[in-house]
């Protein structure tokens, strides 16, 4: 009796394996993007009323008001890369309710605080909830997508923290008018557990290999050099957040009520069409034109000093920030080691936390001694500093292969 041989079984291609890798941590990419919205929503409510809430309700300068409007960067830059390793072990969904948590906590301090100190202190928590909300809810996303198409992901993704920091400052503007701050507040922190709840209803995924941490996992190679380019250019976003609508209001220019919204009309529109466009370009080439054009519409800013050319100013300055971060997720992922990519996302926008951070600081300050318009000067030159040390990059690096190239050839090998 002959015996049938089965036919041998090959084993699974790199391309396979990675394709399979990535199905086993698909993520459920409209929670996440619901729940990351609704934790930036709460956010982007503080934008609009925090100022003239500060500044009525305790008398402070206009430098304290900056300040206490940047504070909440603090925690969310030292609480990113943390987040982000717990993605890397295995922790997103544990990771994602935590920092729903924290943002509730933090809206409850907005909406008690008796004094300054305790409003720093919610503006902690508040920071800390929306850095380690969106930071392991992007790593767990990003860890599921094709690296040919990583630059359009993570600019849509992204779209959730734009689209609730857009949409924050009119709902704040309607719950004012409809039941005061107090609404504000309310709203504040109801909207992180709504997040939460998302968040509890999603899959963990499987959990990857263990890797060993290393000296380098919470600041993984490849992530400081243009972590610092990143740094330079979120100074510009931080200006426009923390002293333009006190530019606008004090030296009589008008457009108050509009310049937020048309900061995001602008950011939205691009965001959208051109995050593919920067998979095509490259990482680097695209944060290059990003920050320069960021740089002109502050130069814009500072030197138009009327309504026309403080929209003008400000629509190109939003054009320009919408594509420094999807640009900067394919420059610093394309060079992380696989284990530790969401360290790395977590380091980068730590960067821009602490540029944000630093902005509120001293654009207050520069502001208060030189003028207004002397930030926009500052914020366009560091603008222009960090697309320089982007360049330096690409050419240290110039033997490295941008990520698109080496993703296209491995989604040609990859079976359909």
């Amino acid at each position: 009796m002959r015996v049938r041989e089965e036919p041998p079984v090959s084993a699974p291609t790199p391309a396979e394996e990675a394709q399979q890798a990535r199905q086993a941590q698909r993520a459920p990419v409209v929670r996440l993007w619901l729940a990351a919205f609704c934790g930036y929503l709460s956010l982007g409510s503080t934008l609009q009323t925090l100022p003239s809430f500060t500044e009525d309700r305790f008398h402070a300068a206009p430098w304290t008001v900056a300040a206490v409007v940047g504070v909440a960067s603090l925690a969310a830059a030292v609480c990113r890369p943390f987040a982000g390793r717990a993605v890397d072990a295995g922790q997103p969904r544990r990771t994602v309710v935590l920092g729903a948590v924290f943002g509730a906590l933090g809206g409850l301090g907005h909406l008690w605080a008796p004094g300054l100190s305790v409003l720093v202190a919610a503006r902690l928590l508040l920071g800390a909830g929306e850095g380690t909300l969106f930071t392991s809810a992007i790593s767990w996303v990003m860890r599921g997508s094709a690296d040919s198409r990583r630059a359009r992901v993570a600019g849509w993704f992204g779209l959730s923290m734009w689209g609730g920091l857009s949409a924050g400052p009119v709902l704040a503007g309607l719950l004012h008018a409809w039941r005061g701050d107090s609404a504000v507040w309310a709203a504040v922190t109801l909207l992180p557990l709504a997040g939460m709840a998302l968040a509890i209803s999603t899959r963990n995924p499987a959990a990857p290999p263990p890797t060993a941490p290393g000296p380098g996992a919470l600041l993984p190679r490849g992530s400081r050099l243009p972590g610092l380019a990143y740094l330079l250019t979120s100074y510009g976003y931080g200006a426009i957040s923390t002293v333009l609508l006190l530019y606008l209001r004090h030296e009589d220019i008008g457009g108050g009520r509009a310049a937020l919204a048309v900061f995001a009309v602008a950011f939205l529109i691009t965001r959208a069409v051109g995050s593919p466009m920067v998979d095509r370009l490259g990482g680097v080439p695209a944060f290059v034109v990003a920050a320069a054009v960021e740089a002109c519409g502050l130069l814009v800013l500072a030197c138009w000093a009327d309504e026309t050319g403080a929209l003008l100013g400000t629509a190109v300055t939003g054009a320009g920030v919408a594509l420094l971060y999807p640009a900067m997720i394919a420059v610093i992922v394309g060079r992380s080691p696989r284990g530790q990519q969401g360290a790395a996302v977590g380091v980068m926008i730590s960067f821009w936390d602490l540029g944000i951070m630093v902005s509120g600081f001293i654009s207050g300050a520069v502001a208060g001694a030189l003028g207004y318009a002397w930030s926009f000067v500052l914020s366009a030159g560091l603008s222009v500093a960090g697309a320089a040390i982007t360049v330096c990059f690409l050419r240290a690096r110039r033997g490295a292969p941008e990520h698109g190239v080496a993703a296209r050839d491995t989604e040609r090998s990859a079976p359909r």
